[in-house]
């Protein structure tokens, strides 16, 4: 492949972007929480995120399967799909009889498997016809050893033997080099691409921390001139990334809270902390994506058993944030080993529904309630103290019309105690609760793995 011109001028406005971000030696300013972060379109704001693996989606595996059940989505209530990479697979060094998706063999290609450019171009035309918005994964930091840019050496990153590398112990994927300005220009002029032939809203990027800062701001400003009112999503938890570059990155460490409060044993408070470091870390306004799991992460129900992972997502959905679906969760859908399926095919056992019906039932009720209410998609966020720490969380979330009250268990035990409720007025609004019956506030029972919730005008 012919290696594009040398560009300065957008490297150097990139630069020019950056200062105030950066020291002199590239590293991000220490203290980024007195700046604001860059603001999100509402549609992004106001979104609940549905991540989707086109392999494992439908029996067929297909653009055309997901297209199919385009209706089921919409009524299920999320607004965003992100796709997993579309695009062919490296068989290179591949893990698995498959290869992961996050090898990708040609940026430009989709992976035929899942079926042709006009099948893509019609599901995101479907999509957007029904009023959800469409983002698509893109591997950034490294390709597949069988990609086609292999034909440009200068395109990787190298040790001192002059061996094109691996990032971590990734031994199927190769590192870029985004030291070559050559290869800043084939990246975004390949995101330009998306955007402009596939009518894309945006874009999910994967292990977007490892890629320069100033790489990704370069590449924003570009493609908003293609498209707007695009949305971003990091999969970092970097604060100077929302400054200019991304909408909104991962709660990593608040999962990892999340995840250890359940299955571990941790103090529940763990999880307002990991909330309060994050918030005094980040520029004002910064959004996170909220989630109980993901594809890099064991099946909820695996590692927190079924009512525990209710509970669970019960935080992802009423915490300040994005919250974050992912492919089959509503159905209650799990491995035998409890990993995704990334590396074989495995679809999604969509008949569990009928043998985990509470899921379903769960996220009926509490996808409306986010969506119905401005308090909880963008409200703000109050932690309350409460007689039982160790296991349960309360919070309110607020704006100028409303307050809601959120108590979750996160335990197998049941807590009787009571909450710092601030005063009278609320009423019950917890989904299939007995509308009858008295609030009692500021005393709260809760199940084993128990949700409430309360609402009271202002």
């Amino acid at each position: 492949m012919k290696t594009p011109r040398f560009r300065v001028l957008p490297v150097l406005l990139a630069a020019v972007l950056s200062l105030g971000l950066h020291h002199a030696d590239g590293q991000p300013r220490a203290d980024l929480s007195t700046l604001e972060a860059r603001p999100t379109p509402a549609w992004g704001r106001d979104a609940v995120i549905y991540e989707l693996n086109p392999r494992t989606f439908s029996t067929a595996g297909t653009f055309n399967g997901i297209t199919a059940r385009l209706d089921d989505l919409r009524t299920l209530g999320v607004t965003i799909l992100w796709l997993m990479p579309l695009h062919p697979i490296g068989q290179d060094r591949k893990k698995g009889s498959i290869g992961s998706p996050y090898a990708v063999r040609d940026y430009y290609e989709v992976n035929p498997a899942y079926g042709t450019k006009d099948d893509l171009r019609r599901l995101v035309a479907e999509a957007h016809r029904r009023g959800l918005k469409v983002i698509i994964d893109i591997v950034a930091n490294h390709t597949a050893w069988d990609n086609k840019m292999m034909a440009t050496p200068a395109y990787y990153r190298r040790d001192a033997q002059g061996h094109v590398v691996s990032p971590y112990d990734w031994s199927d994927v190769a590192a870029l080099d985004y030291g070559n300005p050559a290869l800043r220009r084939y990246m975004i002029d390949m995101l330009k691409y998306w955007l402009r032939d596939f009518d894309l809203d945006g874009f999910r990027c994967d292990v977007a921390g490892d890629v320069p800062t100033d790489f990704w701001e370069q590449a924003r400003a570009e493609l908003e001139k293609v498209k707007p009112d695009i949305i971003m999503l990091a999969e970092a938890h970097k604060p100077d990334l929302l400054v200019r570059a991304f909408d909104l990155d991962y709660s990593w460490p608040l999962y990892g809270a999340l995840a250890d409060v359940i299955a571990a044993g941790r103090h529940a408070s763990a999880i307002r902390s990991e909330w309060e470091t994050e918030r005094a870390q980040y520029p004002r306004g910064a959004l996170h994506m909220r989630f109980s799991e993901n594809h890099d992460e064991k099946r909820a129900i695996a590692r927190f058993g079924e009512r525990g992972a209710l509970a669970a997502s019960a935080l992802v959905f009423m915490l300040d944030g994005v919250p974050l679906l992912y492919n089959g969760q509503e159905a209650g859908d799990v491995t035998e080993s409890g990993a995704p399926a990334l590396f074989e095919r495995m679809p999604v056992f969509w008949q569990g529904v009928e043998r985990r019906p509470e899921f379903a039932a769960f996220y009926r009720a509490i996808i409306p309630l986010r969506r119905g209410h401005a308090a909880l998609r963008q409200g703000a966020t109050q932690w309350l103290h409460n007689s039982g720490e160790d296991r349960v969380v309360t919070f309110v979330r607020r704006d100028e019309r409303e307050e809601f009250l959120v108590a979750i268990n996160l335990s197998n035990r049941p807590f009787a105690g009571t909450v710092e409720a601030g005063g009278a007025g609320f009423t019950e609004l917890t989904p299939g609760a007995d509308a009858s019956r008295a609030v009692g506030l500021p005393a709260i029972a809760l199940d084993a793995w128990g949700v409430r919730l309360f609402r009271r005008d202002r």
